[in-house]
């Protein structure tokens, strides 16, 4: 089936709702309704085009927001409330699923890497960066 310019359109509108609205309680039927498609349609179009199920991606939205969160000065249960989550306990075990961290180690990783770059900067610069700024500096070009 090809995908013509409104559906695509429609379909685009849809997921930038999704965007918009990750912290608020959403339905596959209100984000449907946002693309006037039926619920069954939408989800078959956008796991098409997406390569994931609307659930999959409002899940990785949130806890890319979350992982944002964790590194500023917020509870956990800020964090959850803020991203979307009924549940500061299936926040947790999702979290931990998909990052392989539970949010408080998570923070904490995130803490010493932000000491230790403050300590040891280069280490932090990826070496293809490093390479080409040595190159660049005894060609004579920077």
């Amino acid at each position: 089936m090809e995908l013509t310019e409104h559906t695509a359109q429609r379909l685009v509108a849809a997921k930038l709702y999704m965007d918009t609205h990750f912290h608020e309680p959403i339905s596959l039927e209100g984000i449907s309704e946002q693309a006037f498609f039926s619920r069954f349609h939408f989800h078959r179009l956008f796991c098409r085009v997406y390569r994931k199920t609307p659930h999959q991606y409002l899940t990785r939205k949130r806890l890319n927001k979350a992982q944002e969160l964790l590194q500023q000065n917020l509870s956990i249960t800020e964090v959850c409330t803020e991203v979307g989550f009924e549940s500061t306990a299936s926040f947790s075990l999702l979290f931990k699923k998909e990052t392989g961290l539970p949010p408080q180690s998570y923070r904490q990783q995130w803490m010493v890497k932000k000491q230790q770059a403050k300590v040891q900067p280069r280490t932090f610069i990826p070496s293809c960066f490093l390479q080409n700024y040595l190159e660049r500096k005894t060609s004579g070009t920077e």
